[in-house]
């Protein structure tokens, strides 16, 4: 089969053939017919990731196929279920073999491509606003880079939920897919002031921050006593430093959030994220928003427009119909 993979952490990645897998005790096969790439993706390339597998590593966090083998002690699961798997990596391959309670089975009339680039983004957050931050309906929600993969999903999450939207993203394209997505406000992180553009709407409850850098010290000028300032990542490269007084002077909360991390701890939160995205998406209350479609040939391609920032959503990589 085909696989694109590093060799050694830092090595470029590359398409090869190698061995289909076969599913151990407690793993399922699937032959994968989509996964979406997410910044992650890059940070395992690197060597910089939290996780840090023995190489040759398998890039691809999130995937969606079909069952095809099963392996022994596992339940739930048979030959031809449709599923969508956290794989952690593995997904850009034509087979995988993953832990089955890593495995969801996905709606008939799910597109495989929707299902593969719903896992990590959407339930990152879901986790973040519903779990971590407890947003209310009628609270502010500011998402800073509301157009990439995963701010995009809190601006249709946080709207769902029932908050005010304020979308921060560069230029009016990207601003233009966070108003699709139901944000009410927009600000051009590009050229506005963040922290005056945040106080003339009211100011913000909870901040959703993937960027970090200036723009979530922009933000923290810009809260409302008691709001929630929820840490998904840094893309912008900069990992800011907090005022501990900024903190207490309004009493602030600053809340990580490793949408990964409840697989070793509470892997029934993730479960419940998951039940709750696709009662939402079969109801027609949520959508899946994919900028790219590349075949797996074209992978190196795909992770070049997901480092360029080039996408607004989600990125998906394609093995098979």
């Amino acid at each position: 089969m085909k696989c694109f993979q590093i060799a050694s952490y830092g090595a470029e990645p590359r398409l090869v053939s190698t061995d289909r897998p076969v599913p151990g005790p407690g793993q399922i096969g699937v032959r994968i017919l989509a996964a979406g790439l997410n910044f992650a993706d890059l940070l395992m390339a690197q060597g910089r990731y939290q996780e840090r597998p023995e190489p040759p590593v398998t890039l691809g966090m999130e995937l969606s196929g079909v069952v095809d083998a099963v392996g022994a002690g596992v339940d739930g699961f048979d030959a031809g279920d449709r599923v969508a798997v956290y794989s952690g990596q593995g997904g850009l391959a034509e087979y995988g073999a993953f832990p089955a309670n890593r495995a969801v089975k996905i709606p008939d009339a799910m597109p495989f491509d929707a299902a593969a680039g719903l896992l990590i983004a959407h339930g990152t957050s879901h986790l973040a606003l519903a779990r971590r931050a407890r947003l209310s309906a009628g609270e502010t929600l500011l998402v800073l880079g509301a157009a990439g993969g995963v701010g995009l999903t809190a601006v249709e999450i946080g709207k769902r939920m029932g908050a005010r939207v304020i979308a921060c993203a560069r230029g009016p394209q990207k601003l233009a897919v966070a108003k699709a997505a139901g944000a009410d406000h927009l600000i051009d992180s590009e050229t506005a002031d963040i922290t005056e553009a945040v106080r003339a709407l009211g100011r913000a409850d909870v901040v959703y921050d993937a960027v970090g850098g200036d723009q979530l010290s922009a933000a923290l000028r810009a809260v409302n006593p008691e709001a929630r300032i929820l840490a998904i990542g840094f893309a912008s490269g900069d990992v800011p430093q907090i005022p501990a007084n900024h903190l207490l002077v309004k009493n602030v909360d600053v809340i990580g959030v490793n949408w990964g991390g409840y697989l070793r701890f509470n892997p029934d939160a993730m479960t419940t994220t998951f039940a709750q995205l696709f009662d939402w998406y079969a109801a027609g209350e949520l959508n899946v928003h994919i900028s790219h479609r590349f075949p797996l040939a074209q992978a190196a391609e795909a992770l070049e427009t997901l480092r360029a920032r080039k996408s607004t959503g989600k990125i998906i990589v394609t093995m098979g119909d």
